[in-house]
């Protein structure tokens, strides 16, 4: 049977409250971790093109450790070839188009106290809670689009790449992403991007099946942890949607449910269903073409809500330990 769905109503949904849970909010005003984020886009950009091999010497002197880590990651060079490395980037400066994408970036990033404030604040939350995680440096840089972050095992640095968040309107991304991409291009969601990378990256995937439901859990606890670690986001923010895109999971969060369940989807392992329900898309496929994409981690993170609503003694440590996501949704009362 088709499920019913409700278009978005002249309704005002409280975005910012909406499930937030304030028990885990601390005063980040004390032992606060200051973040200041290092400038290697600026530097890159004003790369003195008619001296290349000397002013990547003064580069990689001046930021020896994410200089190799950005050279390995956008160049297929080693970052010991000078020569070599200084020849790719002064025809990568020079060329037109990313010329025009760096004078954009020194724009929409002249000031960046704003991000700093944001990221120290997330940073103090993640050294409160798990102080045994590394606190790497962040970076910004400049890869013509090519890289949008950058990190290395030992989690020394994470770089996120500025020219991935100069606008929705900024002409050139029209012709080199998908329409339902751009919302999130914008510099206000560079700092959720970067720590929901780090977080994903602390917290893996580890459940011994590979279910749709294992999947959404995992991802709502990330999703969870992170509108704690950082409470000035309204929740829309937090999952990358638009408040159109959020009221209409909220309006129609009982027939969402209803449509995994039914289909039997909520138990399925097939990779390809899967990815219908999490990856970014323009709408999630098995639900509804009116729907938003990723709702398959919305869900996830309203069970995870509901869960540690109706179990106020897990911490949010012995939140991040669970791998059993069946007994989990059972334990969440989730009922939309």
């Amino acid at each position: 049977m088709r499920m019913k769905f409700f278009p978005f109503l002249l309704v005002l949904l409280i975005v910012s409250s909406c499930g937030r849970n304030d028990r885990f909010s601390i005063d980040t005003s004390e032992n606060r971790t200051d973040v200041k984020i290092q400038r290697f886009d600026s530097a890159l950009i004003l790369l003195d093109t008619l001296n290349a091999t000397a002013s990547v010497k003064e580069i990689y002197k001046a930021y020896p450790v994410f200089f190799r880590q950005f050279i390995t990651a956008v160049d297929t060079v080693q970052p010991a070839d000078t020569l070599k490395v200084a020849r790719n980037l002064r025809n990568f400066i020079t060329y037109p188009e990313v010329r025009k994408i760096n004078r954009r970036v020194m724009e929409v990033f002249a000031d960046v106290s704003d991000i700093e404030k944001e990221i120290s604040e997330a940073y103090t939350y993640l050294n409160h809670y798990f102080p045994k995680l590394p606190k790497p440096d962040v970076w910004f840089f400049v890869s013509g689009m090519s890289r949008q972050i950058i990190t290395d095992e030992r989690m020394e640095a994470i770089g996120i790449g500025s020219d991935f968040y100069l606008g929705a309107d900024y002409e050139p991304y029209k012709s080199l992403v998908y329409d339902y991409m751009l919302q999130n291009m914008n510099r206000r969601n560079l700092s959720v991007d970067l720590i929901s990378t780090l977080l994903f990256n602390y917290f893996r995937f580890d459940s011994k099946q590979n279910r749709l439901i294992d999947n959404m859990l995992h991802r709502g606890k990330v999703m969870f942890m992170l509108a704690v670690f950082m409470p000035e986001r309204p929740l829309n923010d937090i999952i990358g949607y638009n408040t159109t895109q959020w009221n209409w999971a909220v309006k129609n969060e009982k027939e969402i449910w209803n449509t995994v369940v039914s289909q039997k989807d909520i138990f399925s392992s097939d990779l390809q269903l899967i990815r219908k329900y999490l990856n970014d898309a323009p709408f999630t496929s098995p639900v509804s073409q009116e729907s938003p994409g990723r709702l398959g981690t919305w869900i996830g993170m309203r069970i995870v809500e509901s869960y540690m609503n109706k179990n106020k003694e897990v911490t949010l440590q012995q939140l991040m330990q669970i791998n059993d996501y069946q007994k989990l949704m059972e334990e969440s009362g989730y009922k939309p």
